[in-house]
């Protein structure tokens, strides 16, 4: 079986809840996916992360998003990486400005002039891909890919576009046997 139909596989049992949800938007679904108990589950986590390498630029010096929804990928993305030659700097965006400290929105290791990879666990409408990659422009490094693990919402392509950046995700609704619940 390959790495894409483990995590697939993984995705279906764990983390996929079928139902009456209310998602953060207010609106209801018949599924929710909670992607992090596939993403931080160690019998995956290679798998993942090899799935999201196989699609990062070359040139791409760090990873990381807004907290806690692409910390995991991020962070184990980043380690699979170093354990195959390849450094990649992983951060995180803070929700909020830290006021001691160091202060800022960026936590861990994201140089100014990096070229980054925006990620997200699932992302519905993409509205916390587009919040990270401002936040990262505005520390001064580039955004050159927004990939997240799940796309739900069928929406952030669009959105990525409009800030001249590409969109991936390792799986799509349909690729879990759902539709889009767009503007979810």
């Amino acid at each position: 079986m390959s790495a894409r139909a483990r995590v697939r596989e993984h995705l279906l049992a764990h983390s996929v809840r079928r139902g009456d949800f209310v998602l953060k938007s207010g609106k209801r679904s018949s599924w929710f996916i909670d992607s992090k108990q596939t993403i931080l589950a160690p019998e995956v986590m290679e798998d993942l992360a090899t799935l999201m390498l196989e699609r990062i630029p070359d040139d791409a010096t760090a990873i990381g998003g807004l907290t806690m929804g692409a910390d995991g990928a991020s962070f184990v993305t980043a380690a699979v990486a170093a354990t195959r030659g390849r450094y990649l700097r992983a951060f995180s965006v803070r929700k909020e400005v830290k006021d001691h400290g160091a202060g800022g929105r960026i936590a861990g290791c994201l140089e100014v002039g990096d070229r980054v990879v925006i990620t997200e666990d699932t992302t519905s409408r993409g509205t916390s891909l587009l919040e990270a990659l401002r936040v990262v422009r505005e520390f001064g490094a580039t955004p050159v890919l927004v990939l997240a693990v799940v796309d739900r919402g069928g929406t952030a392509a669009a959105l990525a576009a409009s800030e001249g950046v590409a969109f991936d995700a390792l799986f799509s609704a349909a690729d879990l046997g759902f539709t889009y619940d767009v503007g979810s």
